[in-house]
C-alpha cells in the first residue's frame, strides 16, 4: 500500500480492528435488504421516489449485522500480495465513509450534484470514496488509471468536474493541464508524501475534526449518481450518465441472476476500477445482497497472481475479461487447488469455446458469459444452472426485454442476424443509462423505434440465447478495453511521418482482438526502417493517449480504400484482417 506502512495502515482505517473467520451460513436469509423488496418486485408495491445506496442498501446491511443476522464476513476484504490487508464490517465501512463524506463535502466544498473525477487503481480509497459520493449526492467519474494527459484534460474539461483524487503517478500529468480546467478547485492525492498544489488525502482525512456523523442527503430514484466516459466510432468519448435507480437500486429489483450472491459468499472482480463491470461487480451487486467483496491490489496482472490468490483465500466467485482466462489455461491448472470457487464469469468480449473447454476440463468449473455495455449494465447471461451453449451469451437478464431487430426496429425472429436492442418504450428499464450528457443528438440517435440499439450484430435461438457476432459500427474490444479508433487516429495523425491512417480490430488469440493502423506515409517522409518506424509510431501513440490504445500491428500501405465521397471504408479494412473476403 502506498500511503503507510502495515502498521500504520492498519491502525489508521480500522476503528474496531475485527478478527474474524469466514463460516458457513444457510443461503438465504429471511429478513435481508434484497428480501425487503420483495414486495416491489412482485408489483404489489410502488418503487420508491426517493433512494439512496449507502442509506438504503449499506446502512440497512450495517443494521442487520450489528443485530448479528449475517455471517461474520467481512464487507470489503483487500490485500496487496506483500502481507498487507484491510478488512472493513459494513459498520466500519459506514463509519469510514461517513468521515470521508464530511472530508469532501466540508473540507473541499463540495455539493450534491458537483462532479468529481477519481483516478485510483484497486486500493480501498477508491471504494471509500464511491460510498462517500453515494452519502453526499457527488456524481463520481471514475477513469481508468492508464490514462494520459490529453485524457484527462478532456475529462475535466468535458464533465466540468470541481475536484480530482488520483495518485502521484497521474498528479505529474494532471499538473501539466490542470490550469485549462477552469471549473477545478481541489486536487487530491492518495500517496505518502505531499505535493505541490495537492491536499495530501490522509493527511485531510486525519486531520477532519468532524465526527463520523454524516447525515446522508436525500436522493431521487432518477438523481445522477455516476458518470463513465465511453469510447465511440466517432468523436471523443461520451459522457454516459447513470442514476441511483440504474445502478443502486436496479439489483434490488431484479432477480439474482448473474451473480446468485448470498451474504455469505465472497466474490473477486479483477476489473479495472474505470470500468462499469468495477461498479457493478465490485460494488452495487454484492453489497446489494450482503456480500463480501474482495480485492487484490493487482499491479500487474499475472497468472500465477490469480491462480495463487484462489488457493489461498475462499473466494466463491470470480470475475474476469476473457484474455485472463485465456492466460490462465496456459498453465497446469492441475497443480492448482482452489479454497473455494465455484462460480466463473467472463465479459467484455466473446470467449473462445475452446478455452472454457480446457477451463472446465482442468478446474471442473464452468465459465458463464455475461454481455452488457456501459449504458445498459449487464443485459444477458448464462444464469447458474442453465444449459451452457459454446458461443453463446446467455439469455435475457430480469428487468430487460432484449430482441434482434433490422434498421427499421422490427423483431426479427429466432435464427435471423439483425442488432441487438433492448426494449425502451413505453416504459424505459431501470438498468438504462439515463443520457450522454450534454449530447441529446447522441442520445436521440441510440435509439430506433420502441429501442435502445447496442450497435453489435447478433442472433437469438429457438431457446431464447444470444450469440455476439459483430459489432456495426467500429469499436475496438481488446482485452476488455472499449477503445474508439478516431482517439487512436487522431494520436497517428500527430506524427509528422503519418499522412493518412485507418484503425481497425484485427484478431489475436490471447486478447481477443487488437488495435491494427493502416498507415499511408507522408510524402516528404522517408524511411527504410519500417520495424523502428513502427516502435517509433507505438510509443507516440502511448504518450499521446492511454498506452492500452497503441496499435499492436501496423501495416503501411500506399492508400486506403475510401468511398466516392472520400470516407474510409474501415469495414473493407476489418474484414480484411478478419478474413471475410
Amino acid at each position: 500500500m502506498k500511503l503507510f506502512k502495515l502498521q500504520t495502515f492498519k491502525s489508521f482505517w480500522a476503528l474496531k480492528p475485527p478478527k474474524r473467520t469466514l463460516q458457513g451460513h444457510p443461503r438465504r436469509l429471511v429478513s435481508d435488504v434484497y428480501s425487503q423488496y420483495e414486495s416491489v418486485r412482485q408489483g404489489a408495491q410502488e418503487i420508491p421516489k426517493y433512494f439512496n445506496f449507502a442509506s438504503d442498501v449499506l446502512d440497512k446491511w450495517t443494521e442487520i449485522e450489528k443485530a448479528r443476522r449475517r455471517p461474520p464476513n467481512p464487507a470489503f476484504w483487500w490485500v496487496n500480495g506483500k502481507g498487507e490487508e484491510v478488512k472493513w464490517s459494513f459498520e466500519e465501512l459506514g463509519l469510514l465513509s461517513r468521515k470521508v463524506a464530511n472530508m469532501l463535502t466540508k473540507e473541499c466544498g463540495l455539493q450534491k450534484g458537483d462532479r468529481i473525477v477519481v483516478v485510483l487503481p484497486r486500493m480501498p480509497e477508491w471504494w471509500l470514496v464511491n460510498v462517500a459520493c453515494m452519502r453526499a449526492g457527488i456524481v463520481l467519474i471514475p477513469g481508468l488509471s492508464q490514462l494520459s494527459a490529453k485524457d484527462l484534460l478532456y475529462r475535466l474539461q468535458a464533465s466540468r468536474a470541481k475536484c480530482i483524487i488520483t495518485d502521484e503517478r497521474l498528479a505529474p500529468a494532471v499538473d501539466t493541464v490542470a490550469a485549462q480546467c477552469h471549473a477545478l478547485q481541489t486536487k487530491l492525492i492518495v500517496a505518502k508524501g505531499s505535493r505541490e498544489g495537492w491536499l495530501n488525502f490522509s493527511d485531510l482525512y486525519r486531520g477532519v475534526n468532524q465526527s463520523t456523523e454524516h447525515s446522508c442527503v436525500r436522493t431521487r430514484l432518477q438523481d445522477p449518481m455516476i458518470i463513465f466516459f465511453t469510447s465511440g466510432t466517432t468523436g471523443s468519448p461520451k459522457m454516459t450518465e447513470h442514476s441511483q435507480g440504474s445502478l443502486g437500486f436496479r439489483p434490488l429489483l431484479s432477480e439474482r441472476y448473474w451473480l446468485d450472491l448470498t451474504p455469505s459468499d465472497v466474490i473477486w472482480n479483477t476489473s479495472d476500477t474505470g470500468w462499469v463491470v468495477a461498479s457493478l461487480g465490485s460494488v452495487f451487486d454484492p453489497w446489494a445482497f450482503g456480500a463480501c467483496i474482495f480485492i487484490h491490489n493487482l499491479p500487474q496482472i499475472e497468472a500465477s497472481t490469480i491462480l495463487n490468490t484462489l488457493c489461498r483465500f475462499p473466494i466463491d466467485t470470480l470475475i474476469s475479461a476473457p484474455t485472463l482466462f485465456r492466460m490462465l489455461v496456459q498453465n497446469d491448472l492441475s497443480s492448482y487447488k482452489f479454497m473455494k470457487l465455484r462460480h466463473c464469469l467472463s465479459g467484455g468480449e466473446p470467449l473462445n469455446p475452446e478455452v472454457m473447454e480446457q477451463w472446465k476440463s482442468q478446474t471442473g468449473l464452468d465459465i458463464h458469459e455475461i454481455y452488457g455495455q456501459t449504458e445498459t449494465g449487464i443485459i444477458c447471461s448464462v444464469f447458474r444452472g442453465m444449459k451452457i451453449k459454446p458461443g453463446s451469451m446467455g439469455k435475457a437478464a430480469p428487468l430487460f426485454d432484449v430482441q434482434i431487430v433490422d434498421q427499421n426496429a422490427n423483431v426479427l425472429p429466432p435464427g435471423v442476424q439483425g442488432e441487438i436492442a433492448v426494449r425502451s418504450k413505453p416504459l424505459r428499464p431501470l438498468g438504462l443509462f439515463s443520457k450522454y450528457v450534454d449530447n441529446p443528438q447522441k442520445t436521440a440517435a441510440s435509439e430506433r423505434g420502441d429501442f435502445y440499439v447496442t450497435g453489435d450484430k447478433g442472433v437469438m435461438d429457438e431457446d431464447g440465447y444470444f450469440q455476439f457476432i459483430a459489432r456495426y459500427d467500429d469499436i475496438i474490444i481488446s482485452s476488455g478495453y472499449r477503445i474508439g479508433p478516431f482517439e487512436v487516429e487522431s494520436a497517428l495523425i500527430e506524427h509528422p511521418a503519418v499522412a493518412e491512417t485507418a484503425v481497425v480490430s484485427s484478431p489475436d488469440p490471447l486478447r481477443g482482438e487488437v488495435v491494427k493502423a493502416f498507415v499511408v506515409l507522408s510524402p516528404a517522409f522517408s524511411s527504410s526502417d519500417l520495424e523502428s518506424l513502427t516502435r517509433d509510431l507505438q510509443e507516440h501513440v502511448k504518450k499521446t493517449t492511454a498506452p492500452y490504445k497503441y496499435p499492436r500491428k501496423v501495416e503501411f500501405v500506399q492508400e486506403l480504400p475510401k468511398t466516392v465521397t472520400g470516407k474510409i471504408k474501415r469495414n473493407e479494412l476489418r474484414n480484411k484482417e478478419w478474413g471475410q473476403v
